[in-house]
């Protein structure tokens, strides 16, 4: 499944496979040693909304913007893979 994101500093639409989006995630939480409820409880998070994102069933925005610095990385790692 593919969204569509727009940001606001670019006028194109980018399109991201969210199933890449919730991997990074993943990868990203285990890189921290982080639980799912330790990330959940680090970015104000239900452990269900973090298992959505890294499943790739539901992708947020702004949940991305809470999770990244938790994962002491940034929106645009996680969406788009580059480090």
């Amino acid at each position: 499944m593919n969204i569509a994101l727009n940001h606001s500093d670019q006028p194109q639409i980018d399109i991201v496979d969210i199933l890449n989006v919730g991997n990074r995630v993943k990868q990203s939480r285990l890189a921290v040693g982080y639980s799912l409820e330790d990330l959940a409880v680090t970015c104000g998070l239900t452990s269900a909304e973090i298992t959505r994102i890294e499943d790739g069933i539901e992708i947020d925005i702004q949940h991305l913007k809470r999770i990244a610095p938790a994962l002491q990385t940034t929106v645009s790692s996680l969406v788009e893979g580059n480090a």
